[in-house]
């Protein structure tokens, strides 16, 4: 199965995500939950997909400074919106 250009592009920061991971503990079991739960966006929401994108790198630039400890969440807190 072809993986549209967007599809591919959250993989690759999924597998980002990982490998900035591994020396944090705690962090992988959150970003693998995160991932999970932002799967459900049905495929046609493309501007909320885009949008969840461009959070999660700038998220993961902050997962990349060695000064990191926690991290915020990708999707929106329940209630809002």
């Amino acid at each position: 199965m072809r993986h549209s250009k967007l599809q591919q592009q959250v993989l690759v920061l999924y597998r980002q995500f990982l490998r900035a991971a591994q020396n944090k503990p705690g962090f992988i079991p959150r970003i693998r939950d995160e991932f999970r739960e932002n799967a459900r966006i049905k495929k046609t929401d493309v501007m909320h997909i885009e949008y969840l994108f461009r959070r999660g790198q700038r998220q993961l630039e902050q997962l990349r400074d060695a000064n990191t400890k926690q991290l915020g969440s990708f999707s929106k807190p329940k209630g809002s919106g």
